[in-house]
């Protein structure tokens, strides 16, 4: 029988966190060995020998917990947004003094989500339009969200290397936010409605024809086997991997 993994999360009292305990709890490879809230001291995966820890915190917390879990040569697995350029700049360089340890960032851990991402990368080159509608609950706290901003980007490059011109758009006036943000030049608008959890349309259009790739998450629960793909591989890869496609076999 093949040694357990041992588990720590942190932010295991929030919605997500709370399903990642009640999923690693429930895998027959895994061991929950610490679910720590916002005060509970880092100290405490070093104490308890965490293989791996997933980061389901806030935005002002995460890269110092990632940070603490790399120096003590703790894989982490990471839910949280809030890393630019800066920070994951930052960790790359953290990395490499410590060659053995792996980082998984994930924007989003439905792996029909991730799929979605990938497909409408694959599509962006073939529309002369495309622009995504992301809808979450109101307590979301940042617009639009990481997964829309991860698509919004790949398409962009997608269609950059195919030499796609601009979409054709000829507003000339416009009221503040009227045509949503603009992430690499395709337009994301961000919705937040109660009853929601977490929704994403990307919209593509031609002469003639639309295409509409849509993926919903109705519960956290949706979310738990991407986390755990991420707790099972991420000892396997050393270094920053961005995206849980970055684990998926897509180009096969």
């Amino acid at each position: 029988m093949s040694e357990m993994l041992k588990v720590a999360v942190l932010g295991a009292k929030g919605r997500m966190g709370t399903a990642a305990v009640a999923a690693i709890d429930a895998a027959p490879d895994m061991e929950l060995v610490a679910a720590l809230g916002r005060s509970d001291s880092l100290d405490i995966l070093v104490e308890r020998g965490a293989d791996v820890v997933v980061d389901l915190t806030v935005p002002d917390s995460t890269e110092a917990n990632v940070r603490f879990a790399v120096e003590h040569g703790i894989h982490a697995v990471v839910g949280t947004t809030g890393w630019d350029a800066a920070r994951l700049a930052g960790l790359q360089e953290l990395l490499a003094a410590h060659p053995g340890t792996g980082v998984l960032i994930a924007p989003n851990f439905a792996l029909g989500s991730v799929l979605a991402t990938h497909f409408a990368a694959k599509a962006a080159k073939y529309f002369d339009s495309v622009e995504i509608i992301e809808l979450h609950h109101p307590r979301k706290i940042d617009a639009p969200s990481g997964t829309a901003f991860r698509t919004a980007q790949l398409v962009a490059a997608a269609r950059a290397e195919a030499g796609v011109p601009a979409a054709p758009d000829a507003t000339e006036t416009e009221l503040d936010g009227a045509r949503g943000a603009s992430v690499d030049g395709i337009p994301v608008h961000s919705v937040r409605l109660a009853g929601l959890v977490a929704h994403q349309e990307v919209l593509f259009g031609s002469h003639g024809e639309a295409l509409t790739i849509r993926h919903d998450s109705f519960n956290h629960e949706s979310f738990m086997p991407g986390v755990l793909l991420g707790v099972r591989t991420v000892g396997t890869r050393p270094g920053l991997t961005l995206g849980l496609d970055g684990y998926l076999d897509l180009e096969g």
